[in-house]
């Protein structure tokens, strides 16, 4: 700010007031400040300038699984939204499923005195939030419940959806149906292996281990599991792919296969709709989920202090072709 007013001839003061956008500054020496600005490069120490002032730093943080998945980034963008309406902005980053760094992120951002924390949680273990919470930073999880502390939470409806993916393929003849999930650590897989249970009671089908497999997908493993799954007189004639990086790799892995088994995928994903056959899914609105996340979260921002909330979001079945193959 020195060098700013030294070259505008102008006192600190002055510089002062014009980046605040203060009033009783003569609009020719505000543009005299201005050149110098831009001349100079200057920018203010946003940073430096709330801590001084004792207010909020103006950000928020968002912990996910991986930004570079669609599903994450689609979430991020609607986190954006919400949080731009409100004058903040979001620093986000990937905790690639790993509970330690899931908790680096958290307590870095923490360290940054971001306004709020939102969380899609790696780990079951959350007791280091408590302090952070007691000191006032709200914290709302996203998709997936904290493991040992009560908190606000927005999922969706992973029980239900799984169920009517069952029901769907059952009404069009299935009776082997087999199901390919992430690792069941993870809540949502959890649930929808849960689902998928309680889907083939529902339907009269007998629930058989041997069409289930679990674990983080990959093109291999999933290459695997489809060959295990659909080889042999008791093969499956339907599946149900747990999340999308499951259904994209057992697109992949069905592309040269002599037979194509129905399918159903839990979540849209990009050209799902342009496939041959289009690809049935289980769907919900990931724009919603973060939309109600980040309002959740500037409510207590902004001093709502009920009891914490859990918030499930509906899903939908939206029926393109894959699904309803005739086994």
């Amino acid at each position: 700010m020195s060098d700013v007013a030294r070259l505008a001839g102008v006192s600190i003061k002055t510089v002062s007031r014009v980046v605040n956008d203060e009033p009783a500054v003569h609009p020719d020496t505000a543009e005299r400040v201005m050149a110098a600005i831009e001349q100079l490069g200057f920018r203010r120490n946003l940073g430096a300038r709330n801590l001084r002032r004792g207010s909020t730093t103006g950000t928020i943080g968002l912990i996910v699984e991986d930004v570079g998945n669609p599903f994450y980034s689609e979430l991020n963008r609607a986190v954006e939204r919400i949080a731009t309406s409100f004058g903040r902005q979001v620093l986000t980053g990937s905790s690639e499923e790993n509970s330690d760094r899931e908790r680096e992120l958290v307590l870095e951002f923490c360290a940054r005195r971001v306004d709020g924390i939102l969380v899609v949680p790696a780990g079951l273990q959350h007791g280091y939030l408590v302090p952070e919470m007691r000191a006032g930073t709200p914290v709302v999880f996203i998709d997936r419940p904290a493991g040992d502390i009560v908190a606000d939470t927005v999922l969706v409806d992973n029980l239900g959806g799984t169920i009517e993916a069952v029901t769907h393929l059952a009404h069009h003849g299935h009776r082997r149906i087999a199901f390919l999930g992430d690792s069941p650590d993870i809540f949502t897989a959890a649930e929808r292996l849960r689902g998928f249970r309680e889907g083939c009671v529902r339907n009269g089908i007998s629930y058989d281990e041997s069409l289930v497999s679990m674990g983080t997908p990959t093109p291999d493993s999933v290459g695997d599991a489809v060959k295990r799954l659909l080889d042999g007189p008791d093969a499956a004639t339907a599946v149900i792919a747990g999340n999308n990086r499951v259904a994209v790799h057992l697109l992949r892995a069905l592309a040269h296969a002599e037979r194509r088994p129905a399918m159903v995928g839990f979540d849209d994903f990009e050209l799902a709709d342009l496939l041959n056959p289009p690809v049935t899914v289980v769907a919900h609105d990931v724009s919603a989920l973060g939309h109600a996340a980040a309002e959740l979260l500037f409510a207590r921002v902004q001093g709502d202090q009920s009891p914490p909330r859990k918030v499930v979001l509906p899903v939908h079945l939206v029926a393109r072709g894959s699904g309803e193959v005739a086994p």
